[in-house]
């Protein structure tokens, strides 16, 4: 049998089938290049999402001659489309995740005693609302990136978003079994627009618009697919996605969390999904900047002509040569959390070259990698003994032997790049009893590779490189979400 997964990522849109046997195939891609018209704004067309997600899933079911048992939706978390429930039509942009206008009214919010922050849906709701639908009196749905393209396969028949992406608006209540009065009452937000909140998990409706009309058994946010398909289903075993940033997840069981806020480390506890309407929890830290250097390296100092050739340029020197580079080109996440940090490098000498530099951003990445493992170490009370790792960076050896040095313990390369695919489509396994339960998935986790530790990097000198570059932008550091 076999799920086709529709992955909606940041840059582009992705369809593939999933097997039973955990292999992918017939996958097809088009680009989804977000826009952005001012600093701090980040917008992408729903409508051309809509439509690219529906040619390629008519694609790849077409080229199975519509033999597909179930469709799985996986996506960039927090990113928003208001559409006419009429039409089917957006209204305004869709908001990208990374899209800070909302900063402003974040800080009113918090003054009345709301917590929201920028990068979550709920304030991106509003702003639409408030400019689009300033009365409120159109017939208009709300919803996160799994809605609209659940909503576009399905003809305008399902409109629903799963726990996974529903804890990340900031508008559910009690582990996200049902939207929550207060905030919605703030932001003048209508339960009636919202989504209904259903399990990851499970048939969800029919996908009329797709050959064959399979059901859609499946919906779950990016990260959260990725940890499925890198089998990390069991407290403490823990996966980092190295794209634009980078993204540590461990599985922390099915007991809730006493708090649901940022904790005292700067990881965030989440929702890693629901089946048979029990939570399975995970704590998350969060790297602001790590593919990000890469490109950097290749757009801004132009010392490298693609991302492969970090890793030859790295390789080519014995060591950083004293030099230490903090990746902290938009801020510092988790586990310090200032966003008037900035990226720096030290160490600099006469004789410091290309190379050098090149070495000193792998290992910056590596350092923040560590303190991510770190933060989540303690907040979650779990030891985390192995790092499982996918993303763009993932195919980076000199990067990833440098991961394992800093956060001394092994590194397990996922088989395949993206994992959210995968993961994605196994879920969707689990809903039409291909597997007998999400614990079976964890059986499929074969690593295409582990790194072990071998030299350790100096952390005492990276936590002194971490301390000067805080707080370079000393406005940007006091604002707290």
């Amino acid at each position: 049998m076999s799920i086709l997964v529709i992955d909606v990522g940041t840059s582009s849109i992705r369809a593939s089938i999933v097997h039973d046997d955990a292999t992918v195939s017939n996958e097809a891609a088009l680009p989804l290049l977000p826009d952005s018209p001012a600093p701090g704004l980040v917008e992408f067309d729903a409508a051309a999402m809509a439509s690219a997600a529906l040619q390629l899933a008519t694609q790849v079911a077409g080229e199975v001659n519509g033999s597909v048992s179930g469709v799985a939706i996986t996506n960039q978390r927090a990113s928003v489309v208001v559409w006419d429930r009429v039409t089917g039509e957006p209204i305004g942009p869709g908001i990208g995740w990374q899209d800070l206008r909302t900063v402003f009214t974040c800080l009113e919010l918090q003054a009345q005693g709301l917590r929201f922050a920028p990068n979550s849906s709920a304030t991106k709701f509003s702003w639409l609302l408030d400019n689009f639908d300033a009365e409120r009196s159109r017939d208009l749905c709300l919803g996160t990136v799994d809605s609209w393209i659940a909503w576009t396969l399905s003809g305008g028949s399902v409109h629903a978003i799963d726990p996974s992406n529903a804890g990340v608006t900031l508008l559910t209540q009690n582990g996200a079994t049902s939207w929550a009065p207060k905030p919605l009452d703030a932001l003048g937000i209508s339960e009636a627009s919202l989504p209904r909140i259903v399990d990851t998990c499970g048939v969800i409706g029919v996908a009329e618009r797709v050959p064959g009309k399979p059901p859609i058994v499946a919906m779950v946010g990016d990260q959260q697919a990725s940890m499925l398909g890198q089998g990390c289903i069991e407290p403490g075993l823990a996966k980092i996605t190295f794209g634009t940033g980078g993204m540590l997840d461990v599985c922390t069981g099915t007991n809730a969390p006493t708090n649901e806020a940022r904790t005292a480390h700067g990881t965030f506890p989440l929702i890693g999904w629901r089946h048979n309407g029990v939570n399975t929890w995970a704590t998350e830290a969060i790297m602001l900047s790590a593919g990000t250097c890469v490109e950097w390296m290749r757009d801004g100092l132009e010392i490298i002509a693609d991302a492969a050739e970090s890793d030859s340029l790295a390789a080519s020197c014995v060591d950083a040569g004293g030099v230490v580079f903090v990746p902290a080109l938009l801020g510092l996440g988790t586990p310090e959390w200032d966003f008037g940090a900035r990226g720096a490098l030290f160490g600099l000498t006469r004789g410091t070259g290309t190379a050098e530099i090149a070495r000193s951003v792998l290992e910056g990445v590596a350092h923040r990698g560590a303190d991510l493992v770190e933060a989540a170490e303690v907040d979650s009370g779990l030891a985390l003994k192995t790092l499982r790792v996918d993303g763009g960076m993932s195919a980076n050896k000199t990067f990833i032997q440098a991961l394992a040095n800093a956060a001394q313990r092994p590194v397990e390369l996922s088989p395949v790049r993206e994992a959210t695919t995968l993961g994605a489509g196994l879920l969707g396994h689990v809903a039409i009893g291909s597997f007998a339960s999400i614990s079976e998935i964890g059986q499929t986790w074969r690593p295409r590779e582990t790194v072990e530790p071998s030299a350790a990097l100096d952390r005492e000198r990276w936590r002194e490189a971490i301390k000067r570059s805080k707080a370079w932008e000393s406005g940007l550091s006091s604002l707290e979400f």
